[in-house]
Order: C-alpha cells, then sequence, then structure tokens
C-alpha cells in the first residue's frame, strides 16, 4: 500500500507563450489522505489551480508541457498512464467541481442527462444511473429532485447549480474531489450551506477533498491542512490552524495582513450635505415584485453599503439610480432635482457626477480599446470637461492616482491581472470627476491582498476627493471596513438599516444576524466556534 493516497512529487509545469517561457509550477510536492481536507492558498497567478489541473489532466499541451514530477494515485504515477487508463481514473476515482458551474454544465441538456452521462459512461446500466442521478439531487439538497432533472442549468440559482456540480462530480462516489474556487462568487448564507454539504458528504463517504481557494475564510472553515503556493513555488505548509497563528514566510503574512475585518469598526459620522435622498421606490418585473419601498439618505464623502442574497434587489435599485432602468414609483433627489424625472438631455448632463464600476473589468472594459482610449472616451463624450490636447497628461494622472504607471496607457485590458483592470475600470470612473460612484460588487472576485489595495484606494478617494460611494457587496468584513452606514436587503425590502457599528455590533433583524453568523472567519478557532454554534442553532430548530 502506498504511504498516501495522492501524492505530488517535485511537479513542474511551463507554458510556451509570445513573451517567452512562463514557469507557471516550479517543483511542487505535497501530500493528500484519505478522508483528509487539503487546502491550496494562493493569489490569482501563484499555480494553484494548474497544479490540480495536472491531477486531472486538464492541461492543454502545448502551449503548456509538464516538466517533471510524478502524480502518484496509490502509489501509480497518473503522468506514465495511457489515455485509457487516465479517463478510467477521471470522474471515478478523481472527479473536480469548478468556480463558475454555468460555464461548466452544458446549457442544451437538461442536468438529469448530464449526470447520468457521468455514469453511464463509466459503464452505469441507464436504469441505475437514472435512480442514482434521482437520489444524488436529493442528497445536496435540489427542491423536488424529481422535477429538477428536467430543467436546464440556467433554471437553477448560483448556489443550485454549485450543488448539482458537486451532485454530478459524487455520481461514481470518487476517492479524492477536487474543488478550484468552488464558493468564491456565492452569498455568505449560500457558501457556508455548500462547504457545509461537502463536509457532510466527506464525512458519509470518506473521500478526501482538495480545495483551491484564496480565501483563508474557506480555509478557517473546511480543510484541515494547508499549503501556501507564491507565484507556482510551495512557500509553506501545515495544519491550519499552525499556519495561521504561526506563519513562516513573508508571503503568508501578508496574506493574513491584508484580510478584511481585523481592525477597529469604522465608526466616522459624515457631516456633508445630503447628494441623494431616495423615498419609497418600487419596481415590479412583471407579477414580480423587485423593490418594495426602498428609501435612503447618502451624505458627500460617505459609503453606504448595501448587502443581502443574490435576488434581494441590490443590483436592481443600482441600476434604477442610474436610469439604466425606470422605476415604477418614487424619488430620487439627486441635489434636490429628481433622477427619475429628468429628461434624456439633462440626465445627459447629469451622468458626469453619477459612475458605476462593475464587478468585472474584463466585462466592463473594451477589450479593443488601449488604457488610453478607455479613460479618454469620458471626455469625447463629454468635450466641455477637458480640452483634447490635455487627455494625454489626465490619462497620466488618473493612471497614478490607481497606482498604475503612466507606461501602461498603451496597452490593452488582457495584459493585466485582475486587480489592475479594476484600478483601470475606477480611473475610467474618475475621468468625469463624478460625486457620486456606485461599486456593483466591484471587490468580490479579487484575491485578499488585490481587494485591501482596492478598498484602501477608494477610501483614500473618498477622503481626498469627497466622493459618496454605494457599495454593493455580499463580503461582510469588506463592509465592516469600508462603509460608513449599512442597508440590508431581503426579498427587495429594507429590512435594516444602521451604522456600520449599529448592525456589525447590535444587529435587530433575524435575517441580519443570519448574515453575520454566515460570514466566515480566517481564524480557524473563530470559525470552528461559528459553525458550533450554527449547527446547535439547526438541531435546536
Amino acid at each position: 500500500m502506498a504511504d498516501h493516497l495522492l501524492e505530488v512529487r517535485n511537479l513542474s509545469v511551463e507554458f510556451h507563450t509570445m513573451a517567452g517561457v512562463v514557469k507557471a509550477v516550479r517543483d511542487m510536492s505535497y501530500h493528500l489522505d484519505r478522508g483528509e481536507t487539503l487546502a491550496i492558498l494562493g493569489e490569482s497567478g501563484s499555480g494553484k489551480s494548474v497544479s490540480s489541473s495536472a491531477i486531472m489532466n486538464l492541461i492543454d499541451m502545448p502551449p503548456g508541457k509538464i516538466t517533471s514530477g510524478q502524480i502518484l494515485l496509490d502509489g501509480e504515477d497518473l503522468l506514465t498512464m495511457d489515455v485509457q487508463a487516465r479517463r478510467e481514473v477521471n470522474g471515478r476515482r478523481i472527479a473536480m467541481i469548478f468556480q463558475d458551474p454555468l460555464s461548466h454544465l452544458n446549457p442544451v441538456y437538461p442536468v438529469g442527462w448530464q449526470i447520468r452521462e457521468a455514469m453511464t459512461t463509466h459503464g452505469m446500466a441507464a436504469d441505475k444511473a437514472a435512480a442514482e442521478a434521482l437520489r444524488l439531487l436529493g442528497r445536496v439538497g435540489i427542491p423536488d429532485p424529481a422535477g429538477a432533472l428536467a430543467k436546464y442549468p440556467h433554471q437553477f440559482s448560483g448556489g443550485q447549480r454549485q450543488r448539482v456540480m458537486i451532485a454530478m462530480a459524487l455520481a461514481l462516489r470518487p476517492d479524492i474531489l477536487i474543488a478550484d474556487e468552488p464558493t468564491t462568487a456565492l452569498d455568505v448564507t449560500v457558501q457556508a450551506e455548500v462547504l457545509a454539504l461537502l463536509k457532510e458528504l466527506q464525512r458519509e463517504t470518506g473521500m478526501a477533498v482538495l480545495i483551491i481557494t484564496h480565501d483563508l475564510g474557506v480555509v478557517a472553515d473546511i480543510a484541515d491542512r494547508v499549503v501556501v503556493m507564491e507565484k507556482g513555488v510551495l512557500v509553506e505548509t501545515g495544519s491550519v490552524r499552525d499556519v495561521y497563528k504561526n506563519p513562516t514566510h513573508p508571503y503568508t503574512k501578508k496574506l493574513i495582513a491584508a484580510v478584511p475585518g481585523q481592525g477597529a469598526l469604522h465608526a466616522q459620522e459624515r457631516q456633508g450635505e445630503i447628494l441623494l435622498s431616495v423615498r419609497d421606490v418600487r419596481k415590479h418585473y412583471g407579477a414580480f415584485e423587485a423593490l418594495k419601498g426602498i428609501s435612503f439618505d447618502l451624505r458627500a464623502g460617505e459609503t453606504l453599503a448595501i448587502v443581502g442574497e443574490s435576488g434581494s434587489g441590490k443590483s436592481t435599485l443600482a441600476r434604477l439610480l442610474l436610469r439604466l432602468d425606470e422605476p415604477d414609483s418614487g424619488s430620487a433627489l439627486w441635489k434636490g432635482r429628481d433622477l427619475f424625472q429628468l429628461s434624456p438631455a439633462e440626465l445627459y448632463k447629469l451622468r458626469r457626477d453619477l459612475q458605476m464600476v462593475f464587478q468585472d473589468p474584463t466585462q466592463s472594459l473594451n477589450p479593443r480599446m488601449t488604457v488610453f482610449q478607455l479613460i479618454s472616451e469620458a471626455w469625447a463624450i463629454h468635450p466641455d470637461l477637458l480640452p483634447k490636447a490635455k487627455w494625454r497628461a489626465r490619462v497620466a494622472e488618473l493612471l497614478e492616482q490607481v497606482q498604475l504607471s503612466p507606461e501602461h496607457m498603451a496597452r490593452y485590458p488582457h495584459q493585466f491581472s485582475g486587480g489592475q483592470r479594476q484600478r483601470i475600470a475606477i480611473a475610467r470612473a474618475l475621468a468625469l470627476q463624478p460625486k457620486l460612484i456606485v461599486c456593483d460588487e466591484a471587490v468580490s472576485a479579487l484575491d485578499v491582498s488585490v481587494q485591501a489595495q482596492v478598498i484602501a484606494l477608494l477610501d483614500g478617494l473618498r477622503r481626498d476627493m469627497g466622493i459618496a460611494f454605494i457599495f454593493i457587496a455580499h463580503d461582510l468584513p469588506v463592509v465592516r471596513d469600508f462603509a460608513d452606514h449599512v442597508m440590508v436587503m431581503q426579498h427587495g425590502a429594507a429590512v435594516e438599516l444602521g451604522t456600520v457599528q449599529q448592525i456589525f455590533e447590535a444587529p435587530k433583524q433575524a435575517y441580519t444576524r443570519a448574515l453575520l453568523a454566515a460570514s466566515l472567519d480566517p481564524d480557524p478557532d473563530i470559525q470552528a466556534a461559528h459553525r458550533a454554534a450554527r449547527q446547535a442553532s439547526a438541531v435546536s430548530l
């Protein structure tokens, strides 16, 4: 018998690009035992997903190439297996779930067919596969599993799609489940449910779990041991508690220090003028009531965070305030003028005061435009704001303001990291010198240290320029660090509104308390206590 269920020895992976050879993974070694959960922790570009893709034989070769190492499953090297043997391993012995299930579930087939296919491809009889697909959907908590078998991926919520993918991965009862950022885009309560489900299934089946993440809270909640990667190199490994409490490598220390929500509560009361006064805003889509009478005030230099689960109405409210959609009733007074009553010409002039930063800069930045074109486009639309002769100098100033180099203005969006692209999106929003910026999940997909940098940047802009922010987020520790006031939304209604101190220290509503309880803490001892409290509460109910 092998010493470990899975053992990676001296693995090196490189990619050949037009810019040269990129060494994505360098001489990496670790092991995984039965019934154990190992987390691979690191930021984008650290090599964590590449190392797991090598296990599943998912690296495109070329341009990728495994230059050295072994991947031993029960002592047998996966890298020397023939194609047929490797095909038998994938799915049957090692399965994988991905960050975005909508991209990995086939949109033209019902989910029942897709789960059955995973089993029939490996020789299971059709009737047995059908019965097992029904059982699996029920086991992972999908409502009405018999009806769900005939539904398509787009008919499920994000959390339900992730559960469907887990059901598909477990169809052949694998020895190892690889989970690549399985909860990054999920609400805090759904994230907690998915992680709890993985732990339950692990206890039932005895499978080993290899989870890839940049979230220290996920590591604290689910993992036994952790491997920390930086720039393709394994820099630290150990038990979750030892690595968190006594990190030895500077990179690990930097990751832990960057985790939001660890400092004193931000409790400053703003005294500026009221820029925006929203009263009784309502919106219906057919019979569905998306917003149920939302009201709040926002002052100059103030940040209002809007939190709540998917479908709570957060983004709908943002779209209405920016007149990207029209309300059914209510008012939004901007310095005394109702945004909802402005003519197109009046709204055109006012748009320079109201800007938005979206969640995914890859989609919000035109890939065919250079950074200079992206930022200066605002002045082409509003030519009275800045003479063309001054555009280049002003773009350089804006790039420096968001901590990028003026030399970057000739590059295209794909030549930057995710955090850098978000900085470009912020620079573009600043080009018109706005009074209000709406950030719709603007930092949710960023690595923890990049997230901290972007929040520090936004905080500096608020302090130096008096910009107000509406900050839509599901990451409560970030809200705790950045917001002045918090509005909690559920099913289109504002169920609680107060200062950040009131919401985090003395929440009045059960829903707010549930959101706070579901938020993950990076300290494994604190997170263990939170998990025990949730379990005790569930038992008492």
